[in-house]
């Protein structure tokens, strides 16, 4: 469950730099309090109903800050818990312990907010063939975190960054002078620059949609903030011919209605942008 961007050096740098920016120059309040050769355990402890995730960069945090550390785990990514389930127990420095504490509870909170929203989304539209996809809505520098949530939540990441789709939205066309003219200008960049990406074209409403059609050499087209009416015709209007997605204020109590009208692919910014942390608290363990 480990996405393709995970990698050894994307972690690398998120930890360094968060372990900067958290510790400083020194963890002066374990340094004063803590002897140096203490060891100890913590407990990691669920508080609310949800869906646990970052359980596998848990293990990265720890042994980022200090590879002698050690990892017991209780749940893996995705799993369903409740209050007072117990998530992992850690071993080792307690001056450790207590330095990676804070960011390992922001990057787990979060990450299980995300996976328990995107979950629930999810499975209200499991009797369609709609998939549903996150937005690059997310906190800057925290992007690969948010991402991993939702693939662990059961949803699909839509484009990583700027650079790898190019998604011809209404400024870019209103920009370039209009629909036709953002899409020759993407075939000539493409053909000059060798690249091989795929094109996402935005649409508002039935007649963007209908010229967009009639241009064609793109591989998706968005159906911004249509009413189901129109997005049912727009997807009886591009007939499969290219992927659909639809996106703009989808909620809970929509996002059934949208994927039921045939669209591939519905985008929820609020995936990333407005899900509520899971709490859970790291404890000494007392129970040794």
């Amino acid at each position: 469950m480990i996405p393709p961007y995970v990698t050894e050096q994307t972690v690398e740098d998120f930890l360094t730099a968060a372990f900067r920016e958290d510790i400083g120059d020194g963890d002066h309040s374990s340094l004063a309090s803590i002897p140096e050769d203490l060891q100890d355990e913590a407990i990691l402890i669920m508080k609310d109903h949800g869906l646990i995730a970052g359980v596998s960069l848990a293990g990265m945090i720890f042994s980022h800050y200090d590879p002698d550390l050690r990892v017991e785990y209780y749940a893996t990514d995705g799993d369903s818990l409740k209050p007072g389930d117990h998530v992992l127990k850690v071993s080792g420095r307690a001056r450790s312990i207590l330095a990676c504490e804070r960011l390992l509870l922001n990057c787990m909170q979060r990450m299980s907010g995300i996976a328990t929203f995107t979950h629930r989304l999810a499975s209200l539209i499991n009797h369609t063939t709609a998939k549903l996809l996150d937005t690059r809505k997310t906190t800057p520098n925290f992007r690969i975190m948010e991402k991993w949530a939702v693939i662990i939540g059961g949803g699909v990441n839509h484009r990583f960054g700027l650079y790898d789709m190019i998604m011809l939205k209404d400024n870019h066309i209103d920009y370039a002078g209009g629909i036709a003219n953002a899409l020759d200008g993407v075939e000539t960049y493409l053909t000059e620059s060798g690249r091989q990406l795929k094109v996402e074209i935005e649409t508002r409403n039935l007649a963007e949609v209908k010229e967009a059609l009639s241009h064609g050499k793109f591989d998706r087209i968005m159906l911004d903030n249509m009413s189901s009416s129109e997005m049912r015709e727009a997807v009886k209007l591009i007939g499969g011919k290219y992927e659909t997605e639809a996106s703009g204020g989808i909620n809970e109590d929509t996002i059934a209605q949208v994927a039921e009208t045939g669209v591939d692919y519905i985008s929820v910014g609020a995936l990333t942008h407005s899900v509520q942390s899971l709490d859970m608290s790291l404890k000494a363990n007392r129970e040794n």
